[in-house]
């Protein structure tokens, strides 16, 4: 246990900003130190919690000055919120996506290296002992040259999901800009860049404006392609909350995967584990058994290691293991992705 722990405000009470509050409170390395969010429930949850309410980071900063803000507040208030904290001089978990828009994202990171900003982009996968691994297995060689990865998304959002905030079922939402980032993020780490995507959506299932379905093809720089099966209707546990058990929240299904990736010696199926390769070069051919196995390792909670991670970016003494590069660049995927389903071409991604 530190002396001393890093203080931590939480702006934004809602679902992943409760996920923050309880990550600080568990943590060895940090504590909560306030809630900011305009809203009674969020009084009521600062109550619980025994921390000061503010209804704005101005009101905040005026009172009292935490080590980090995590900025957990709507999509279109992070860059106004972000840049506040980076004038003030206060390090930052932003969740994603970093901006509403690429225009905006990039005048954040001009401020960000302009004040020298402590910065961590809040994909918490990331931080998750199921991808170091997988990611481990990648670079190691194991699999030889990555030529393919199959990836899946697949999961039910209820009715009411849609009734309770209509604007759910409007073009701005919908699986690619609200889910499909995190997948982004996930492929990039297992395959590197993407250079180029397509993609075909549909809206048959709910009728509603925005999709509700979409099928991804995928470049990646280094030559892999990629296939992504994307759907918020879709009746199937291929989706990394309902495979991965690190969330509770979701029933979880132990024979399912949502990754295979394929290089030329093997391959691996995630979050599973399971591991084919063939022994050497001389039996590379279908006609030919793989070695099978199940690869080590273990599982914890993302979100608390990703605020573990914080109090160290916090301190200095760790630079941030998702920068504010890499939301632009997830942001910058998905939005190409939007415009390939929109405009039925394959849209090149500029570095």
């Amino acid at each position: 246990m530190m002396k001393d722990k890093v203080r931590i405000a939480v702006a934004g009470a809602g679902y992943i900003g409760q996920a923050h509050m309880q990550a600080a409170q568990a943590s060895q390395a940090c504590c909560l130190a306030a809630v900011v969010d305009p809203s009674a429930a969020a009084g009521e949850l600062a109550r619980r919690a025994g921390v000061p309410w503010y209804t704005s980071l101005e009101a905040m900063l005026e009172q009292d000055r935490p080590d980090g803000i995590v900025l957990a507040t709507p999509n279109q208030l992070h860059v106004a919120h972000a840049q506040l904290c980076m004038n003030a001089g206060i390090p930052i978990l932003l969740e994603k996506p970093v901006a509403h828009t690429l225009a905006a994202g990039a005048g954040l990171q001009d401020l960000a290296q302009a004040k020298s900003a402590r910065v961590l982009i809040g994909h918490h996968r990331a931080h998750s002992p199921i991808m170091a691994t997988a990611r481990q297995v990648v670079e190691q060689g194991r699999l030889g040259k990555i030529v393919a990865v199959m990836g899946s998304a697949l999961f039910v959002k209820p009715d009411h999901y849609f009734a309770d905030a209509p604007w759910r079922r409007e073009p701005g939402a919908g699986p690619i800009l609200l889910n499909m980032i995190h997948e982004v993020h996930n492929l990039r780490m297992l395959c590197g860049e993407i250079q180029a995507v397509q993609a075909f959506s549909s809206h048959a299932a709910r009728g509603f404006e925005v999709e509700d379905t979409v099928a991804i093809n995928l470049h990646f720089r280094q030559g892999a392609l990629g296939t992504f099966m994307l759907s918020d209707t879709a009746a199937s546990a291929r989706s990394w909350e309902q495979t991965s058990q690190e969330n509770p929240a979701y029933p979880s299904y132990e024979d399912e995967d949502c990754y295979v990736v394929a290089g030329t010696h093997g391959s691996l199926a995630i979050p599973s584990m399971r591991l084919k390769s063939y022994a050497s070069d001389a039996d590379r051919s279908w006609w030919k058994p793989f070695e099978q196995s199940v690869v080590d390792m273990v599982r914890e909670d993302p979100i608390l290691r990703q605020m573990e991670h914080f109090g160290a970016v916090v301190r200095g003494t760790a630079e941030p293991l998702v920068s504010l590069q890499d939301g632009l660049a997830n942001l910058r995927v998905t939005e190409a992705i939007v415009a390939a389903a929109r405009t039925g071409r394959v849209v090149e991604i500029k570095a």
